[in-house]
């Protein structure tokens, strides 16, 4: 009977503060600050918000500004709240040959390159099924051109090919070869689409390392029509030239809250959101070539600032950090550089609360990306169910594989635990590419009266994780459990 009574109370305990922890949000959450927020950063004057630009830059200032009224300090590190973050865009070559035989392909159009710069080489060739780093090291490689076919035979996402090229390059370049050459055949996503994604100038981060011109290379091989030619091949000749290098540096905007609680106040849960876009590009047919990201991200970005108005007011027992990240639409830099750089121990950061978001089709719901992976689920769940939503996740679409395509898997693959806040889909369908990466992503096809409801259930959710008893973390089974497990070392 006393453990009974004992439960009793607390679950009363918890719904008090709960019921507490939303007057509080209600009380700092409006829709006329939400979309002036969401006006301005979604607006032409700042021209898509790309990485680099003026009107990022513009963006980087409105965020520093909004958070030094809100009462959020600066760390010592960076007392105008900017993180200074050091890039380089890679312009690739512009011409471009691979000669095998009596076929030329060329550079942006039968090849890609993926990697590397000006290159100038005629070498032998071995060819290798899949250029596995297994494969790699049981041949003789040294001083010869690769060729394999991409992926490692077992994935069929391209997706997943793409990301074993930085593992089979290193091998490679271990190895003393001169290059890897894949043969790209994949009706997932057709050649004219990777061009459009991969043949353009690359954005990269900058660790002062000398540049690295050591090719990585897609064929087209549609059909598996140039598979012969590369078998059969003895040597061939690889030149590319008009390339270069150019170096610069750009901004994460950072502060913190100090927390309440003489304990708690050591951990730091963190509010993230990237607020880059990706620029003026290929205009629609209405002839607009700004991408606005009203939905990616300034909704996110207007999250956290209103995390931190609110919090400002009211802090949390737990400190809170407030990160905009830069970068994020060239690879998740902004938020790489960070937790390489932060200027908080990552084993004091409990928690990422991340917000990022393609668009919404669903205004009943609010969805988590990562739900059911974090012990704060249940808070994730109330929080989101006090404001009329109902919560949902990634199931519908596990394949698109979100929740290691934004920010927060930058904290993850630390050991924190990090989930991803993001405006209701039910599906990846028409209605989310309709906006997603599209010009037509601008404040006026927002619903407010659904943001407002959105925004109030991200602040709640932030506030009873940065005052629960318990730490979160991840559940155990998950991919991040043991990454986890070593950074908190429990």
């Amino acid at each position: 009977m006393k453990n009974v009574f004992f439960a009793w109370l607390l679950l009363c305990t918890m719904t008090v503060w709960a019921q507490k922890d939303k007057k509080l949000t209600d009380k700092t959450v409006d829709k006329a600050s939400i979309a002036a927020h969401l006006r301005f950063l979604s607006s032409d004057a700042l021209e898509g918000r790309d990485t680099p630009s003026k009107g990022q830059a513009v963006a980087a200032e409105y965020l520093r500004t909004q958070m030094e009224l809100y009462g959020v300090k600066a760390f010592d590190q960076y007392p105008d709240y900017y993180q200074p973050v050091q890039m380089k865009k890679v312009v690739k070559p512009s011409e471009g040959v691979i000669a095998v035989d009596s076929m030329e392909l060329r550079i942006g159009e039968e090849f890609l390159l993926i990697n590397g710069g000006n290159f100038d080489v005629t070498s032998k060739v071995v060819y290798l099924e899949y250029a596995t780093p297994d494969e790699i090291k049981s041949a003789d490689v040294k001083g010869k051109v690769i060729v394999a076919n991409a992926g490692d035979g077992q994935d069929v996402s391209p997706r997943a090919w793409f990301g074993l090229i930085s593992d089979k390059r290193k091998a490679a370049k271990d190895a003393g070869a001169l290059a890897v050459i894949e043969l790209y055949n994949s009706a997932q996503i057709p050649w004219n689409v990777l061009k459009r994604y991969l043949s353009g100038d690359r954005v990269a981060l900058d660790y002062g390392d000398a540049d690295d011109s050591f090719p990585s290379i897609w064929v087209n091989n549609a059909n598996q029509e140039r598979s012969e030619a590369f078998i059969k091949a003895k040597q061939l000749t690889l030149t590319m030239s008009g390339g270069n290098v150019d170096r610069f540096e750009v901004f994460n905007v950072v502060g913190y809250i100090e927390g309440t609680d003489p304990e708690l106040k050591k951990d730091y849960v963190v509010y993230s959101a990237h607020y880059d876009h990706v620029g003026i590009g290929q205009p629609d047919s209405t002839g607009d070539a700004i991408y606005n990201g009203a939905r990616d991200n300034a909704v996110g970005s207007v999250t956290v600032l209103e995390a931190a108005k609110n919090i400002g007011m009211y802090p949390t027992k737990r400190s809170s950090l407030f990160v905009f990240f830069t970068g994020e639409e060239k690879g998740l830099l902004g938020s790489e550089w960070f937790v390489e750089k932060s200027p908080v121990a990552l084993s004091d950061m409990v928690y990422c609360f991340n917000s990022d978001g393609g668009g919404y089709n669903n205004t009943s719901m609010a969805s988590v990306i990562g739900l059911d992976r974090t012990t704060a689920e249940d808070l994730l769940v109330e929080a989101i169910e006090s404001y009329g939503l109902t919560a949902g996740d990634d199931a519908n679409y596990k394949e698109q594989g979100l929740f290691d395509r934004s920010d927060n898997v930058s904290f993850a693959k630390k050991g924190i635990p990090a989930p991803t806040f993001t405006p209701g889909m039910d599906a990846f369908d028409d209605e989310i590419f309709k906006y997603y990466h599209q010009p037509s992503d601008e404040f006026e096809t927002l619903d407010m009266d659904y943001m407002y409801t959105f925004y109030r259930a991200y602040v709640l959710a932030g506030r009873l994780i940065g005052n629960m008893k318990e730490t979160p973390f991840w559940k155990e089974g998950d991919k991040y459990y043991e990454a986890g497990k070593s950074l908190y070392n429990n």
